[in-house]
């Protein structure tokens, strides 16, 4: 297939729309391999404005009497099988070059009047040549909030110049957030719909359940408004002093950089009480403080409130973790910022500034995951620990109905390994203790074996056994990229490790006394006072990294 990519963007290959068709060109490569694809930038080329002197219908038919690019343009638009016209939105049409472009294309139709058949308007030419078979694709970024109701122009152009249907169109508004690196998660997820959109039409067609996502809106309307409005870095006050003739104030990079950061502020997640963010920038000498309440963010630049959570760092240390290029935990490790006060909006991050879908509310939105369930992992084995001691066949025989039922959990809650080598273990001492080998050799066992699956999973790279549980407070899966949470889980693995080792040595010793039969409750004191522990821990640690102590 021959493509011929027509961009009409003043800023070339860096223009947000061609981001959009350089995605769906990538999912057409993936399904076709015989592609030949030309690429044309109108704001290089030597296209003049069409003359409107019809040389081209009466005494050069076919021909232009203009010199330029425009002659090897037709032969392009002859040779492609496919046109994509990549180009953004200009005062609700096209750019003027671009324009200048489609005027020029006078010399491929006939000066003669036409009626065809689903003809847009009064009045029509009839091609020069054959262009029975060949397909349109329009792909435009805009800079208003969506799309929709923004391109009537640009449809009534396309619609007169290829017929109504017979062209793609994939119009996305909030384009000028394609070039924040701070938002390139949301983006690249928009741009991997483009490019399935691309694999699609490579198929015959782009689904329904495509156009749906190309047609949702990156950031949520009151979001992007107050992030474009803060993007142009001038004073809304002084902005209108513009119409007498006097400079507006700008505002430093900085900024402008903490009011973005401030409109993704969701307000939906408010905690019941007011929370002042204060960002005291160290390399530029600039702070800030961001205000989270009920009714949204708002900035201070005086300084005049009581931060409950400050962070100093460098601005291009933020900026680096806001852009995804460094991981905020493992820079805090490094001691690259620090954090004071109130640590809970750290740990709460996303919740607060995860700014992203405008469709979260949706009753047609996609099922969540499956969360983990530790319960699944700890069940068999307090059974294990409890009714053998109350009745040994008996007990058995209902640990190793537990393990049989533990995997219907799993219909509600995403299965581990340590699930899995749960009912493995539990089963194994139950039917070992119904062949006749003593509790009192299998129970201290089963402590040691159930010590050494935490300990196992400490070393290395792997993720610690708590982890696997505990990512659900904190993002899901997401937290398992998070350098301090997994290093606060290690340590609480570890430490939960040996206290089982501790414990089976107390169980060994303790099965062959006079109290053996409370050895189970007396082996309950300890994890109770781990779990507090643990609790305690799990706030403290990281808040303690963070002050950098």
């Amino acid at each position: 297939m021959n493509i011929l990519v027509i961009n009409g963007s003043p800023k070339g290959a860096g223009s947000n729309s061609y981001r959009l068709t350089a995605a769906f060109l990538e999912g057409m490569k993936q399904e076709l391999c015989d592609l030949q694809i030309r690429e044309l930038l109108v704001s290089r080329m030597d296209i003049k404005p069409c003359l409107g002197c019809f040389s081209c219908w009466n005494r050069t038919p076919g021909q232009c009497c203009i010199p330029d690019d425009m002659r090897q343009v037709i032969q392009d638009l002859l040779w492609a099988d496919l046109t994509i016209w990549s180009f953004p939105l200009y005062y609700y049409t096209v750019p003027g070059p671009l324009k200048n472009l489609i005027d020029r294309q006078l010399p491929m139709v006939l000066p003669f009047m036409e009626e065809q058949e689903g003809q847009i308007g009064n009045g029509n030419h009839p091609s020069r040549y054959d262009m029975s078979g060949k397909q349109t694709v329009v792909i435009s970024t805009c800079g208003f909030y969506t799309a929709k109701g923004n391109y009537d122009g640009v449809y009534s152009l396309f619609d007169h110049h290829c017929g109504r249907g017979n062209y793609t169109a994939i119009f996305c508004g909030q384009g000028e957030l394609f070039r924040v690196p701070e938002l390139s998660a949301r983006t690249s997820e928009y741009l991997s719909y483009v490019k399935q959109a691309g694999q699609e039409y490579s198929k015959g067609s782009i689904s329904a359940e495509t156009w749906e996502l190309l047609d949702q809106l990156l950031l949520p309307k009151k979001v992007f408004e107050a992030c474009a409005d803060a993007s142009w870095g001038i004073d809304r006050d002084s902005a209108g002093a513009k119409r007498y003739g006097t400079a507006a104030k700008k505002e430093s990079d900085t900024l402008v950089f903490t009011r973005q950061m401030a409109a993704l502020y969701r307000r939906e997640n408010y905690p019941g009480r007011d929370l002042v963010l204060e960002m005291d920038y160290t390399d530029v000498g600039e702070r800030y403080q961001i205000l989270l309440g009920k009714d949204g963010s708002h900035v201070y630049t005086d300084g005049s409130l009581a931060a409950t959570t400050r962070i100093e760092t460098p601005v291009t240390v933020w900026r680096s973790i806001a852009a995804g290029e460094t991981e905020g935990a493992e820079a805090m490790i490094q001691g690259l910022y620090r954090v004071t006060g109130d640590f809970t909006l750290m740990l709460e991050w996303d919740n607060y500034f995860g700014g992203s879908h405008p469709q979260a509310e949706r009753t047609d939105a996609a099922p969540q995951q499956k969360n983990t369930n530790m319960n699944g992992m700890l069940l068999p084995w307090i059974v294990l620990w409890i009714f053998p001691a109350i009745h040994r066949q008996g007990g058995c025989l209902i640990s190793i109905g537990v393990c049989a039922l533990i995997p219907l959990l799993f219909y509600q809650n995403k299965k581990t390994v340590y699930d899995v080598l749960t009912n493995v273990l539990v089963t194994g001492i139950s039917v070992a203790m119904l062949a006749g080998v003593s509790e009192q050799w299998m129970i201290p066992l089963s402590y040691l074996a159930f010590g050494i699956m935490w300990l196992m999973s400490c070393p290395g790279k792997r993720v610690p056994l708590t982890a696997h549980y505990s990512m659900n407070h904190y993002g899901g899966e997401k937290a398992l990229r998070n350098a301090l949470f997994i290093k606060t889980n290690r340590i609480l693995t570890m430490l939960w490790g040996i206290l089982y080792l501790v414990t089976s040595v107390i169980t060994w010793y303790l099965i062959r006394t006079s109290v053996s039969s409370l050895t189970g409750l007396i082996n309950s004191v300890l994890p109770i006072f781990m779990g507090i522990f643990t609790a305690w821990f799990q706030k403290w640690y990281p808040a303690k990294v963070a002050e950098g102590r």
